[in-house]
């Protein structure tokens, strides 16, 4: 029952919901109770002991590392580290003790002191951390406190310019207010000035012609006046384009002629009669 303070002020830590620095003040309450228990029974060692009367004496300026000389300093974080570590290896060393040996009172008092030294090993490191994030909680501004339901209602009215008199319950602003904000209503006052801006048309007919035209726009010329207007504008190419080669008739009455050609038909002939169509495909021939 001698670590119930300290588990209490570790979970009281963990809280994120609370006044932060509520919950800080409530833990380091946790773990004087849980010092104090330990000094009434004479508990603690030399050095713990030391550490407690310190921390009495300097409640809220309480450090650790309480000198300014950077190599001092580095000495006991090394220290206070290794005193950590040897009571967690003696810790898991004891827990791995036969169950014969863990009947011996002697024995499980080991175990228990063990588990206490550590405990308050932690509970002064913990003391030091609260103390620091205190300090900078102290720092801070004090946080405005959240507006209530009337303020934010009664607010958005003097931005709206809404007088407290003319509040409603109703979503829907007034006919009158709509009628203010919007294009309806007259467009001249009783004595003939404009309440609003508004366009001049030239005619009523223009209006009256624009009621029943299409919902499309109409063409504005014939396929003709588009071609010639394409053609003026150099989009149409006449004959086709490009002028191809033809293969000009063979004049009959031109002896010399047609026996040049006779002879190149023979001789294409011959060239076909000698190379059959695959016969150089000597590769991939399967």
């Amino acid at each position: 029952y001698l670590l119930i303070n300290h588990f209490l002020g570790e979970l009281i830590l963990k809280d994120c919901i609370t006044d932060r620095k509520t919950v800080l003040q409530q833990a380091r309450a946790a773990y004087e109770r849980y010092l104090k228990l330990l000094d009434q029974y004479d508990m603690l060692s030399k050095v713990d002991s030391n550490l407690y009367q310190r921390y009495l004496s300097e409640r809220d300026d309480f450090s650790l590392l309480s000198t300014s000389d950077p190599t001092a300093r580095r000495n006991t974080k090394v220290t206070r580290y290794k005193q950590e570590q040897e009571l967690k290896l003696k810790l898991e060393y004891l827990a791995r003790v036969p169950l014969a040996l863990q009947n011996d009172d002697a024995a499980s008092r080991e175990i228990y002191l063990a588990e206490i030294q550590l405990c308050t090993h932690k509970t002064f490191h913990a003391l030091d951390i609260i103390n620091q994030e205190l300090k900078i909680i102290a720092l801070m501004p004090l946080a405005s406190p959240a507006p209530q339901p009337e303020e934010l209602a009664q607010d958005y009215r003097q931005r709206n310019g809404i007088p407290k008199d003319d509040y409603s319950d109703r979503l829907d602003p007034p006919i009158s207010q709509l009628l203010g904000n919007s294009k309806a209503g007259p467009l001249l006052s009783k004595d003939g000035k404009p309440l609003k801006p508004f366009t001049l048309l030239d005619s009523r007919q223009r209006v009256q012609d624009g009621v029943f035209k299409q919902d499309h726009a109409l063409p504005t010329m014939t396929m003709d006046e588009y071609l010639e207007e394409e053609k003026r504008r150099g989009g149409i190419i006449d004959g086709g384009g490009g002028q191809q080669d033809r293969t000009q008739p063979v004049d009959e009455d031109n002896l010399e002629k047609a026996d040049m050609e006779t002879m190149k038909a023979r001789e294409w002939d011959e060239y076909v009669e000698a190379n059959p169509k695959g016969s150089g495909n000597t590769l991939n021939r399967g």
